[in-house]
């Protein structure tokens, strides 16, 4: 008997999906789960983090099996799952955003895999779009040099190329599955017994690098991470975010990219020290050049480009002051300010 076979489970698969006034996905996103249940032995439970919409009231009237948790704050995304990771008792804990839908076999296929890898901490399958167009799935962790490959759009120009498309592992063929860094949490499925070596979410990340920082520690525990692609999971996140043209000049664009940031230095400094300060001079070093290019121009385009930049420049300076240096993570909930 393996580990995972346990009396001590109760579930094949603790599911967990933590909802923000997302009722109409999330009724979606647990129809799916409802058809997807086949044999296994699945506990589901919805962790709301003060929603306004009736996300909590649709739940109760139609998916009553479901467990809910009600917190009065929104806690962010890693710590609204410890709030159920606290009591889960499946072998396998499955996380699925609100916004993501659970295509044919997913969770079967998710569970044979990781019976036949024991080795394996944490997995993630093939997001998609409605429109099955390929997401992001499988990632490397981030670096210095890969955030500039990335800002600078050398990864983008050359996504064949195993060197600058390490990130986002452009160059691979998606339809193989492979070992990766850490795969992003709109799914994955984590071994519970990893779970115990490592611990939960560090709620230090109020929004971005949870997951990132998650695989981190289940990779140095001595586990892998894999990426399945016959797993298939259909995300919507993706889409909606390519209808946003200009996030970062909005009130909430900002206060969203000032957080991932925090977020940002927060894990450089955890896992790397000094790498928080030079992911900050980074991004202020390549913010400004921009400014300094775009801002002799009296075209508009041009003009708008260098205002855009510094606002980035400054939220990072906020965001800096925000955490120290990346030292200490703001009270929870972040709010908008």
């Amino acid at each position: 008997m393996t580990p995972d076979d346990s009396p001590s489970y109760a579930f094949d698969i603790s599911l967990i999906l933590v909802s923000f006034n997302t009722r109409e996905v999330l009724r979606e996103s647990l129809q799916s789960v409802a058809r997807e249940t086949n044999n296994l032995r699945i506990e589901t439970f919805v962790v709301d983090n003060n929603s306004h919409d009736g996300s909590v009231e649709m739940v109760e009237a139609e998916f009553p099996g479901v467990r809910i948790f009600r917190s009065s704050v929104n806690l962010g995304f890693g710590a609204a799952n410890n709030v159920a990771l606290e009591v889960a008792q499946g072998r396998y804990v499955v996380l699925l955003n609100s916004d993501a839908f659970l295509c044919p076999d997913s969770l079967r296929l998710s569970v044979e895999h990781m019976d036949a890898h024991p080795e394996v901490g944490l997995a993630g399958g093939r997001l998609v779009g409605r429109d099955l167009a390929l997401q992001p799935s499988a990632r490397m962790f981030p670096s210095v040099f890969n955030d500039f490959l990335v800002m600078t759009g050398l990864a983008a120009k050359f996504p064949k190329s195993r060197f600058f498309g390490s990130f986002d592992r452009t160059w691979a063929d998606p339809m193989e599955a492979a070992e990766v860094d850490w795969v992003p949490g709109a799914y994955s499925i984590i071994r519970a017994d990893a779970l115990k070596k490592v611990g939960f979410f560090d709620p230090d990340f109020f929004l971005y690098s949870e997951e990132v920082d998650l695989c981190l520690r289940i990779k140095k525990a001595g586990y892998k991470i894999l990426y399945w692609p016959d797993i298939v999971v259909i995300h919507i996140g993706g889409e909606s975010s390519r209808q946003i043209k200009t996030l970062e000049m909005s009130s909430a664009g900002a206060q969203l990219i000032r957080w991932r940031m925090r977020s940002t230095l927060l894990y450089y400094r955890k896992h790397h020290g000094i790498g928080a300060w030079m992911a900050k001079m980074l991004e202020l070093v390549l913010y400004r050049l921009i400014v300094l290019r775009n801002s002799i121009s009296s075209e508009p385009r041009r003009k708008e480009r260098a205002a855009r930049n510094r606002n980035l420049a400054r939220l990072m300076h906020q965001a800096w002051e925000d955490t120290n240096g990346g030292r200490t993570s703001p009270p929870r909930p972040w709010k908008f300010d």
